[in-house]
């Protein structure tokens, strides 16, 4: 008489029936959130006006132009989400004076630069979030989005040499690593665990 075989702890379990509709609906509800987030703070001021002219662009957005299916299989962390918050908001601060100091500096000329960072996560959520909140930091701007590899492609504003890109591209993967640990999935996060730090990596 042979037994059933064990288990595997990894076996993925049966697939829920019915759940598909209420996920699409809960990605798209995701989705506009995040349009309506960035939305505001590309006006610079929360108010009735900008919720209901954000509202209205997502949802046409969403409607004419829509974005491939991105399905959320993490879970949100309130405190590392908070983590996360606090963090942008001084480097937003510190982005804005450094670059007010150089508009304003007399006969001043900040050398560019462009880089590439590849990401240790690049499922098409992680990519989007991270591409957004590098790109609401003055200073840098993305170029472009290899889907494939993962990587980004972005512009670094006022470098003097091979230490400042190093920097950067340590900025954006400590972005990365604070939005992973905020809304990231275990296996995730396991992957950031395992992928050697970057030198001068911010936790």
């Amino acid at each position: 008489m042979t037994g059933s075989p064990e288990p595997t702890p990894d076996a993925p379990g049966p697939a829920v029936v019915g759940r598909g509709r209420l996920g699409r609906w809960r990605d798209q509800a995701v989705a506009l959130g995040w349009l309506v987030l960035v939305w505001n703070l590309l006006w610079g001021d929360i108010n009735w006006a900008n919720l209901v002219g954000g509202l209205l662009v997502g949802a046409a957005v969403l409607v004419f132009f829509p974005l491939p299916e991105v399905s959320f299989g993490g879970r949100l962390r309130p405190l590392a989400l908070l983590v996360f918050a606090g963090r942008f908001a001084v480097e937003l601060v510190s982005a804005s004076l450094h670059v007010a100091r150089i508009a304003v500096q007399p006969g001043y000329r900040p050398r560019g630069a462009v880089i590439s960072v590849r990401l240790r996560v690049s499922t098409d959520l992680n990519l989007a979030l991270t591409a957004e909140a590098v790109s609401l930091v003055p200073g840098t701007l993305i170029l472009e989005v290899d889907r494939d590899s993962g990587t980004l492609y972005l512009h670094v504003l006022d470098t003097h040499g091979p230490g400042d890109l190093d920097v950067a591209r340590a900025r954006t993967l400590a972005i990365e690593r604070r939005i992973v640990r905020a809304v990231g999935s275990t296996s995730e996060l396991r992957r950031l665990d395992v992928t050697s730090p970057e030198k001068g990596t911010l936790p």
